[in-house]
């Protein structure tokens, strides 16, 4: 005769507590929030312009250009915020 799997007396199952949607989601305060997008590529452009003029326009250097201009915009707004620099 085949053993019974589960026991006589089931025991009772325990549940987790509910979690609210908010708590799922963690909210950080994001430049985003402060600066608009045109706003933002206005201040890429404008450093990337300065690096530009640093290096004395010299062709080919375009791309690197905008992408640490983007990279020092972005941490100096994410700096501001985190501070609570008003914007």
């Amino acid at each position: 005769m085949p053993r019974e799997k589960s026991p006589a007396t089931p025991t009772p199952r325990k549940r987790a507590p509910r979690k609210s949607p908010a708590a799922d989601i963690a909210v950080e305060p994001t430049f985003s929030q402060f600066v608009g997008p045109e706003q933002r590529a206005a201040l890429i452009a404008e450093a990337a312009f300065y690096r530009a003029e640093k290096r004395g326009f010299e062709p080919g250097h375009e791309v690197d250009d905008w992408l640490a201009a983007e990279s020092e915009v972005d941490a100096r707004l994410m700096y501001a915020v985190e501070s609570g620099i008003p914007g």
